[in-house]
């Protein structure tokens, strides 16, 4: 055993160990809402999204966060305002947080004229370019189809009827496919669905993903460590069903989102003081 092993063995890690939430800020949450795409990228208008941007909006402002939205914006405008958010100072926030909503293919999601690849977003925000977010939490969440299958609903054996039925207007999907990436320490991905799958929005209420997200936020934002949030909002999304479709093959499908952690430590949105 060498000197280094024998010191990580010895060493005492606390498992209850959180992410210092005591700075004099949150920290600054970018919403990149895309409704409209340019005609030549042959996508379809996004019914809905500005519903899922106004709820993440309160939500995230009761949180703390200084709360940024912008809608439809241009590649180059996305990448601009990324790279002025990763080189500001963070050195009195908690945590920085991004949301994508849009449609996705490949590595990429969309914006207005362009896609814009998912690594790109988060390069901008580890270690060596952003060193005031060293080893802090940067949660990204991504709201958009994965994949062209729709998950098939099954039955647990020991499952009383959970099934949730949704007031809901018209269910449509969001384009292509999403593929979940690394993305380094300390950084959390939230994605809408599974890689393959499409993910649901309801034209008048918004997405499956950001309804439940909104509501147990809500609920539960400063009181549940956040991976075990998102394990409540997989819960919660899994028990929705397509009701009204305009495609007749999605009828009674479902559907299931997912997250991929890097984090090192407990992340709890404590409450600020007033």
């Amino acid at each position: 055993m060498t000197e280094t092993d024998a010191h990580y063995r010895s060493e005492v890690m606390d498992p209850e160990e959180k992410y210092k939430m005591n700075h004099t800020r949150r920290g600054i949450a970018l919403i990149f809402n895309h409704e409209e795409f340019h005609w030549y990228l042959g996508l379809k208008s996004r019914v809905g999204t500005c519903v899922d941007r106004e709820n993440l909006r309160r939500r995230l402002l009761e949180l703390g966060f200084q709360v940024k939205c912008y809608d439809n914006l241009r590649a180059e405008e996305v990448l601009l305002k990324m790279h002025d958010a990763s080189t500001a100072s963070h050195v009195d926030a908690d945590c920085f947080l991004c949301v994508f909503l849009s449609h996705g293919e490949g590595n990429h999601v969309y914006a207005y004229d362009a896609k814009v690849e998912i690594a790109t977003l988060t390069d901008f925000f580890k270690g060596d370019k952003c060193q005031s977010l060293v080893g802090k939490p940067k949660i990204f969440i991504i709201q958009a189809c994965r994949g062209d299958k729709h998950d098939e609903p099954v039955q647990p054996m020991d499952d009383v009827d959970s099934t949730r039925l949704l007031d809901s207007n018209e269910t449509q999907v969001d384009a292509a496919s999403v593929h979940t990436l690394p993305a380094g320490a300390d950084f959390i991905m939230c994605y809408s669905v599974a890689e393959g799958y499409f993910s649901h929005r309801d034209t008048r209420h918004g997405s499956w993903y950001i309804q439940d997200m909104c509501e147990l936020l809500a609920r539960y934002g400063t009181a549940l460590e956040f991976t075990e949030l998102l394990t409540l909002v997989n819960r919660r999304v899994s028990q929705r069903r397509v009701d009204v479709s305009r495609d007749p093959s999605a009828i009674g499908k479902k559907q299931i989102p997912c997250f991929a952690s890097m984090l090192t430590k407990k992340l709890c949105f404590l409450p600020k003081p007033q």
